[in-house]
């Protein structure tokens, strides 16, 4: 599932593949995946347009152009590829564009979860306006407002996109596991202590996902051991355990994060 370093890893294919490059053509082979624009329209208004710098809010892509930003958001199997016109046509490729005379972006999805919208700046604005701060650049006393007060749980408030932008099931169980935070911990008992750890912690985390352009499954991450048979912490050795918190499936160690 795309989380916030996916979406950062796709904003650097964009812009290394089509910043800069014309818009020659447009061709939508699945029109389930554009909201709020049509086929037509979408090769209309970009065709002729060349690619800007790209940026990123959360889980967002957001791909400016010199007329308006084309958006989008890969839900659960969503990928960003760069390709060469001559490449085969994958049976999930779902919008393809070709910059220039040799390259081209294509939308990959299997699932159509999400997808692809056209905007101005107005529009953008709508669009991102129910998001919270992206977690790469929220501040410490402004996380730490995050927590005040909620009787929900400290999962809830990462995963939540209106609270927190970029967040999603493998990050947040990858954060608290380094903090050392049961999921279901009330979120509003946290104390200062506990919020300076999870927010060092949450910091870290981001910084070597994006890195990696993904959560890396690595031996000595929770990542890496969540979906094994007989699945043990990295840290303790304790074996993980399993239930849904906040609505999510949520893996942690009963050791290192009891309650």
């Amino acid at each position: 599932m795309p989380e916030l370093p996916d979406v950062e890893a796709f904003r650097k294919i964009l812009a290394s593949c089509a910043r800069g490059g014309r818009i020659q053509r447009v061709e939508v082979y699945d029109a389930g995946v554009l909201h709020g624009v049509s086929p037509r329209r979408l090769s209309r208004d970009l065709e002729g347009r060349r690619f800007t710098e790209p940026e990123r809010h959360g889980k967002w892509l957001l791909a400016r152009t010199d007329g308006p930003t084309l958006l989008l958001h890969f839900g659960m199997t969503g990928l960003l590829v760069c390709c060469r016109p001559d490449d085969a046509l994958h049976a999930h490729d779902r919008v393809v564009f070709t910059v220039g005379d040799d390259r081209q972006l294509r939308y990959r999805d299997q699932r159509k979860l999400k997808g692809l919208w056209l905007a101005g700046e107005s529009g953008v604005a709508r669009l991102l306006d129910g998001q919270g701060p992206d977690a790469t650049e929220i501040g410490r006393s402004d996380f730490d407002a995050l927590f005040s007060g909620r009787r929900g749980t400290v999962k809830k408030v990462l995963t939540d996109q209106s609270h927190l932008a970029g967040l999603g099931n493998l990050l947040a169980d990858e954060i608290l596991w380094r903090a050392r935070l049961y999921p279901a911990h009330r979120a509003g008992s946290l104390t200062e202590d506990q919020r300076g750890q999870l927010y060092t912690d949450m910091r870290r985390t981001l910084r070597s996902a994006v890195r990696a352009g993904r959560v890396p499954p690595r031996s000595t991450w929770l990542t890496g051991h969540r979906d094994d048979t007989d699945a043990r912490c990295p840290r303790c050795g304790e074996r993980l355990r399993r239930e849904r918190v906040a609505g999510r499936g949520t893996v942690w160690c009963p050791r290192c994060q009891a309650d």
